[in-house]
């Protein structure tokens, strides 16, 4: 079943792309663009997909209008007050540079702003900072991203 949070979907100029935000979508869908990113790991369970959509803020899809099909997605973590980063934002190679991407950012974006919240942040992949500084972002002086791991590397 689709759910749509809302009916405000964006498209590009040849409608061939809708960006929704979505409480649910089908979860063989969203770990095939996880695996094409390369962020799918051997150990996650498919079963919680479910639970990432539904535990993000924000969770949008690019939709193929003539397929039905995710060709990408992107989701939003925040407290819903202050600060929001901008997460696991994938557009699958056929469908890049083509401006879905920057649908997708614009769609998040746009909902986080309505809803007050601005101090928006996201860790970008190497290569990709052009992308979002092209968007409105900009590197954090002094600050740098850092991931917990477990003793023994894990």
């Amino acid at each position: 079943m689709l759910n749509r949070i809302d009916g405000r979907g964006s498209r590009n100029d040849t409608n061939e792309i809708r960006v929704d935000l979505v409480s649910s979508w089908p979860e063989e869908q969203i770990m095939q663009l996880y695996k094409a990113a390369g962020w799918w790991k051997e150990w996650m369970d498919e079963n919680r997909i479910s639970m990432l959509i539904e535990g993000s803020f924000l969770f949008a899809v690019a939709i193929s209008v003539s397929s039905g099909r995710a060709v990408g997605m992107g989701r939003v973590i925040s407290d819903g007050v202050e600060d929001a980063y901008i997460q696991d934002l994938f557009v699958l190679d056929h469908w890049r540079s083509r401006g879905v991407g920057g649908m997708i950012l614009a769609r998040l974006l746009a909902e986080c702003k309505s809803r007050k919240i601005n101090w928006i942040g996201l860790i970008a992949e190497p290569g990709k900072e052009e992308f979002y500084r092209s968007l409105g972002f900009a590197a954090m002086p002094c600050h740098l991203p850092m991931l917990y791991q477990e003793e023994g590397g894990g």
